[in-house]
């Protein structure tokens, strides 16, 4: 009975061993688009879909690099900037806008010719951006805690919302009615309602601090937070706050993207990898951990793309770079 159990297991061993050999990585490498003489950090990037032009904030170099994802080539480099940190493109009315840490000032481009359209004086250390299709606002985050609230039509500041420090990442959820914040520096997440900017909820962080990046999966009505101490993916129900899950992650974490086609969670880490989640039920599980390049912490996810795009600054010889990963299958 024994010899018969044992032989039984050698040969389930050998079934299944080849056939996870032979699952692909949910990410593959596909191509490395160069950016050329760019040195220093490189921080977020946003696109314009209908040209596929992927905007790079290349924060260590004052610059912003306009890639041509079709030709796989640097189009055009916009210089003179301060720290350009974040990044968005407001499609209805073609324009760039790129906030800098090093003057405070979110500056507008034209998305044709990128041109200097206009610039938006915000005091100190303007950071994220997102854009709010619901109510046709740019919402910037800066200073010790605020979201500024920008009219594109005017180019002006028509509002704030006030938080407890500096924001980082901040997201909308699927209705837009609440943004999710995080404010590392109160060691905090916070829900607010989008158009009073009143709190609704505060989520329980549970001792875990500098909480950077951040996503929202719309289908599950949940918000994806990763913390760099302790290093942690933790998931929260969008609604209540509740704490749901807490996962090891990689370390040095600046973005968090959820891939909805298939129940998926990439996490870019300076640490030199990104961490792909993945859900079964109501269960979380890291599916695999792809190696990358030390410092590479900022990435895009793009859905209609159907690609992850993680910026790769210049080490020991190697220029700087865009990784462009396929997920897969």
């Amino acid at each position: 009975m024994h010899r018969m159990t044992a032989a039984a297991a050698l040969i389930c061993l050998l079934l299944s061993g080849p056939t996870r050999a032979a699952d692909p990585p949910p990410l593959t490498l596909e191509a490395k688009i160069p950016l050329g003489p760019v040195t220093g950090r490189i921080d977020h990037m946003a696109l314009d879909p209908d040209r596929q032009l992927l905007y790079v904030a290349e924060l260590g170099n004052d610059s912003v690099a306009v890639v041509d994802l079709a030709a796989r080539d640097v189009a055009h480099r916009i210089r003179g900037l301060s720290e350009p940190q974040g990044i968005a493109y407001h499609a209805a009315t073609a324009t760039l806008y790129v906030a800098n840490a090093g003057d405070g000032s979110l500056r507008l481009f034209r998305g044709f010719d990128f041109e200097p359209l206009d610039r938006i004086e915000l005091g100190s250390d303007a950071d994220n951006i997102r854009i709010d299709g619901w109510r046709d606002r740019v919402i910037v985050g800066y200073g010790k805690g605020a979201l500024a609230v920008v009219d594109p039509a005017s180019h002006r500041k028509v509002g704030d919302i006030p938080l407890a420090a500096h924001p980082e990442s901040f997201q909308f959820d699927a209705a837009g009615g609440r943004i999710f914040v995080n404010v590392p520096d109160a060691d905090q997440v916070a829900g607010l309602d989008a158009v009073s900017g009143k709190s609704v909820t505060v989520f329980k962080t549970a001792g875990a601090t500098s909480n950077f990046a951040m996503a929202v999966d719309p289908d599950d009505r949940r918000v994806m937070v990763a913390f760099r101490n302790p290093a942690r993916l933790v998931v929260f129900e969008s609604a209540t706050g509740k704490r749901v899950a807490s996962l090891d992650a990689c370390r040095d974490a600046d973005d968090v993207f959820v891939d909805g086609r298939r129940r998926r969670i990439y996490v870019s880490c300076g640490e030199g990898v990104i961490d792909v989640f993945g859900r079964t039920g109501s269960d979380y599980e890291r599916l695999a951990r792809i190696p990358t390049v030390t410092g590479a912490r900022t990435s895009l996810f793009v859905p209609a793309n159907d690609r992850l795009y993680l910026a790769v600054r210049a080490a020991g010889g190697d220029p700087a770079a865009i990784w462009v990963f396929r997920p897969t299958p």
